[in-house]
Parts: structure tokens; C-alpha cells; sequence
């Protein structure tokens, strides 16, 4: 991958970097507490009923709290099934459920998916969560010969867990009791409902539609639904965490620099109007009147003139494990230049299609350095199809192929993917603006180890009058905040784009509200800022000098952008 040829990513990891990663320190954090937990029963997901002293016949205990909607408590059953085998199965493994909204049938299907070895029990009413302190999901507890609690928190890759299980087999106190936990936080039941003028289906299913339904609702990529009152109620308290700290719904751009016409923020009347529900106890009020289905399940876009698939056959998606960037090359056999007024990227499985990207390779071009349409043909959950007003159009030359590159987000279950492309040819005669694209990079950054503030920058001049119409910034696990900037040629400079908190896992594309004029002579400026200490937690290795490379362990600097030549009779400003 290189600097035709990044991705424009998006995750549902926003979700749930809901908590610090980092250890607390050692001033900060309280001493083992060694607080023990009694005997309790529960029944398991069979019906059947089990109690913690089914299981004194092992030294130690890790309980771990989960959830079946949540992506990393799916990820991390494999790590489960391995760890007592590392400790000469002295250590069992006991899965809780506390989510009111798991049902014992649904939890049995996740328990399959994942290839779970462990018992997993049921606590609907949180009364065994609430005795531990469970917050999240997953959240794990090591429990000692005595059933004390050792040890709380974070999952992840399981260092923390082993570390402390080493620290309790070698008879010391454990370093690091107490470690945050990363995760969705556990659904309780909402309070009884106060008095209120709100109603779920009249008052806030109509934002959760807007804002949130492209994603959160079956068959989609985000982990839980969020269209139906009682799911809504389960998932109120990470409602209202992500919502408050701004990472959902996912929009970076700082409101005081620029305005942008796919802004997918909640305005300040829905967000009051949402936090309100939640204060009142989540009521859920009389039906609504029923509406007109708000999503479409088939092509966005008129239909299609020529629909290309990715591959002849479908590609197998794993259950676990990070998968490299996928490729496919398709030629499509033009013999003509063709002009594409309307695209759509149709993934084949959202469930695990995180985003799709179709690039341009040139007739006798490289198939490894296509070209850049301007990040123009692309699909990312709840990202519109591209959909030109009459006279735009992309030019397609003749003997071109188009390149798929895929980026898949394994779930806990098996899957496979056959994404689509779908375009809309408009006769070459009707078209009077070409939508172009670019990139603007800085091939030579050099980022210091431990550096928590490192500024690098990268521009391009504009030798024609032109009209910018979208930007986009790609950085990798260091990039920690993004500036586009405008220098016109006459000294004045205006931000365009700023992401004061840039986050890797959501990298989106910004669509001015009304194309920037950026006369000839114009310079776009782009100036990035890394974090490279131990402070980041996405950081892979805070030691190591960082440099241009392909992988997310190093680092890019790029800023995409789609534009038209500006010609001064044209009257027609309205954004593709």
C-alpha cells in the first residue's frame, strides 16, 4: 500500500475504547483489596444450575463477564479456552452473561459461534456483577485459593491476566491488581420510568434512525441494534458514555472550522432530548405510528449500467484473528472512455466488510500503484453512495481495471464476502465538470521514539482555479490530531478541516457544505500530529523511530481530496 493506494477506514473499535488502556499508576492505585466472594448460584445458559463451589477443585479462578454483542467479548473466548491450559489446568475459566438483554437461546448460539469451552452462566438481574463490581464487558477477575479477588479489569490480549496469575503461583501480591477495563458496558434493566412528555417510538427512535440505524440494525457491521425500545433501555448507559464524550455518533471535525453536508453529529436538541429519556428511566410510551421503512436493502443508486463483482468466487472470512488488507484486481474490458455519474461499492457481508475501497488502475499502469479517484468509489458503514448532479461525471478511461481492496473485520464466526460495484454510465456529450481526485503526502516523515507531540507537514499548489469539494486525512496508530489548511496566493490563510482527536479506526471523508473556491496559485496544506510515547495506547512500540511504510505499525501522512476545475460561467454549485 502506498500513497495511492490507503484506505479510508472505518471501525466499530470507536465504540468501545471506552476506557483507558493503561495501567494505574502505582500512586493512584489502591492496594489489593483481597475481598472475597461467597458461594453463589446461577443457572447456565442449558438451564442448568452451577455454583462457585462446583469449582473447588481448582486453585484458581478467572471469572470473565460477556456479552454477546460485544465484538472484543467474541474475541477474546479463544484466549479463555488457552489460559488454563498454561497453568497445568490449576486455573478454570467461569463466562457470566449479566446483560438483561441476552436471552439463555441467544447466548447458546454465541457459545457455538465462538467454539466456547468454558461454562458460561446467566445474570440477568446483575445481582452476581453487582457483588464483583462488574462494569464491562469484557471485564475479568482472578480469584485466589480463597476466592478473593487478586486481580480486576482489562482483557486484551491477556498480558495483564497472566502476569498476575505468574505473580499468584510465585506467592506474591500481584503488580497490577487493578487494570481498566476496555469494553461495552454491561446492560442493566432501566429504572422504573419517571413521569415524562418523551416517548420512545415518537420522540427518539426518529434520531436513532438518523443517526445510528445505518449501522446499528441487523445485518450491519455495528455489534447491537439500536431501532427497538428494549435493546435502546439494555444499552442506555453506553448510550449515553459515547454520546457525551463525542465518539458517537463518529464525527472528528472540530464544529469551529468548516461546514460540511455529511455531518453526522446530534444536534444540541437531540442530544438534550436523549440524555432526557435516559434521565427519566428510558420510558417506552405508546407505539408510534408506524412509517415508511427509512433503509433500502438494494442498490442506492439508479440501476446499475454494470455491476462488477470482486472476484468469481466468494472470499472466506475467519472467526478470529487480524486480517491483511485483501486485494482484487478486475478488468472490466473498456474499449471507450466511460463517464460514471452514479457508483455505489455494495459489500457483500456488512457484518464483516469494514470498508472497501475501489481504486483506478491506468492502462499500462502498475497494478500496485493504481490511480487515486479521489477516495470517490468507496463504501465504510453508513458512508452515501457517490451520486453526481447532471453534467459531473468520473472519467473512466478506456483499458482501465479497477482494483478492490478490502478490509475485514473478523466477528466470532466464519464468514464469506462477494462485495459489488455498481455504476451509472451518462453520455460523454451531457458532461460539462470531470470530478478529479488527489493526494497530498510527506513520504519522508520521521517520527522520534517517546515523542508525544511531533508535527509533520505535507502540501500541494493548485496551478488552475478550482473547487474543492472533499477532504479526507490518513494517518496510522500515531496519528493523534490533523489540520487542512488553505494558503491563497494573496497571504490570506483559511482552516479547512480540523481533527483536533484523530482516531485511526474512523477515518472519514469531510463534504464541504459548499465547494471552496481555491484560486490558481492556491496552496492546500496539510499538518499532522503524532503521539509516539507510551501515553498512546494504540502506540504498537514507543522506542522505535517511525517513518513512511505500509504497515500500521508505521506511518503515512496523506490528505485526499476531490475537486473540479472551476469555470466562471458555471452556475451549478451543488455537491455530488
Amino acid at each position: 500500500m502506498n500513497a495511492r493506494r490507503i484506505l479510508i477506514l472505518l471501525s466499530v473499535a470507536a465504540i468501545l475504547g471506552i476506557a483507558s488502556c493503561t495501567r494505574i499508576p502505582s500512586s493512584e492505585r489502591s492496594q489489593e483489596s483481597h475481598r472475597r466472594i461467597g458461594d453463589f448460584v446461577l443457572r447456565d445458559m442449558h438451564g442448568q444450575t452451577q455454583s462457585l463451589q462446583d469449582f473447588a477443585q481448582s486453585k484458581f479462578l478467572i471469572v470473565v463477564f460477556l456479552g454477546i454483542e460485544c465484538p472484543l467479548a467474541k474475541r477474546c473466548v479463544p484466549l479463555f479456552n488457552d489460559l488454563p491450559k498454561s497453568f497445568a489446568s490449576h486455573v478454570a475459566v467461569i463466562g457470566i452473561d449479566a446483560n438483561a438483554q441476552d436471552s439463555p437461546s441467544r447466548l447458546q448460539a454465541f457459545a457455538r459461534e465462538t467454539s466456547a469451552a468454558f461454562p458460561i452462566l446467566c445474570d440477568p438481574d446483575q445481582v452476581v456483577a453487582d457483588r464483583f463490581g462488574a462494569q464491562r464487558t469484557p471485564e475479568a477477575f482472578v480469584l485466589d485459593e480463597m476466592r478473593r479477588i487478586r486481580f480486576q479489569g482489562r482483557v486484551g490480549d491477556g498480558g495483564d491476566l497472566r502476569e498476575a496469575l505468574g505473580d499468584l503461583f510465585a506467592g506474591r501480591a500481584v503488580r497490577n491488581p487493578a487494570v481498566p477495563a476496555v469494553g461495552c458496558r454491561i446492560g442493566r434493566r432501566p429504572a422504573t420510568a419517571k413521569p415524562s412528555d418523551l416517548a420512545f417510538g415518537t420522540h427518539i427512535r426518529p434520531i436513532l434512525e438518523a443517526r445510528c440505524g445505518e449501522c446499528h440494525r441487523p445485518g450491519e457491521i455495528a455489534p447491537f441494534g439500536l431501532l427497538e425500545w428494549k435493546e435502546v433501555a439494555a444499552w442506555s448507559a453506553t448510550i449515553r458514555e459515547v454520546v457525551e464524550d463525542g465518539r458517537m455518533p463518529p464525527w472528528h471535525a472540530d464544529a469551529k472550522a468548516g461546514h460540511f453536508r455529511n455531518d453526522a453529529r446530534l444536534t444540541s436538541e437531540e442530544k438534550a432530548r436523549l440524555m432526557r429519556w435516559i434521565d427519566d428511566g428510558c420510558p417506552e410510551g405508546p407505539p408510534a405510528i408506524p412509517s415508511a421503512p427509512r433503509f433500502i436493502d438494494g442498490w442506492r443508486i439508479p440501476s446499475p449500467s454494470l455491476i462488477l463483482a470482486m472476484s468469481e468466487k466468494p472470499f472466506p472470512v475467519p472467526a478470529t484473528g487480524a486480517l491483511d488488507y485483501q486485494c482484487f484486481v478486475v478488468d472490466p474490458g473498456f474499449r471507450e472512455d466511460k463517464f460514471v455519474q452514479s457508483a455505489e461499492v455494495r459489500p457483500g457481508n456488512r457484518a464483516v466488510v469494514h470498508h472497501a475501497l475501489i481504486s483506478l488502475i491506468a492502462p499500462g499502469a502498475d497494478e500496485k500503484s493504481p490511480n487515486n479517484l479521489g477516495a470517490m468509489l468507496n463504501y465504510a458503514p453508513g458512508m452515501q453512495a457517490t451520486q453526481l448532479p447532471p453534467g459531473w461525471a468520473i472519467r473512466i478511461p478506456a483499458g482501465s481495471k479497477f482494483l478492490f481492496q478490502m478490509h475485514y473485520t473478523p466477528n466470532g464466526k466464519a464468514h464469506v464476502d462477494r462485495t459489488s460495484l455498481g455504476l451509472v454510465w451518462v453520455d460523454a456529450k451531457s458532461v460539462k465538470h470531470e470530478v478529479r481526485g488527489g493526494a497530498i503526502a510527506n513520504p519522508s516523515i520521521a517520527i522520534p521514539a517517546f515523542a508525544a507531540d511531533h508535527t509533520e507537514t505535507a502540501e500541494q499548489v493548485f496551478r488552475e482555479d478550482i473547487r474543492l469539494l472533499s477532504v479526507s486525512p490518513h494517518m496510522h496508530l500515531r496519528g493523534k490530531a490533523f489540520r487542512i489548511e488553505a494558503a491563497m496566493p494573496d497571504g490570506e490563510r483559511k482552516i479547512l478541516l480540523q481533527v483536533p482527536r484523530y482516531d485511526f479506526h474512523w477515518q472519514l471523508r469531510y463534504e464541504f457544505a459548499d465547494p471552496i473556491r481555491l484560486p490558481a496559485g492556491s496552496r492546500l496544506i496539510c499538518v499532522a500530529t503524532y503521539d509516539n510515547s507510551a501515553g498512546n495506547r494504540n502506540n504498537p512500540n514507543p522506542s522505535q523511530r517511525v517513518t513512511w511504510g505500509d504497515q500500521t505499525s508505521d506511518e503515512m501522512l496523506i490528505g485526499f481530496f476531490s475537486y473540479v476545475e472551476d469555470q466562471k460561467e458555471r452556475t451549478h454549485t451543488m455537491m455530488p
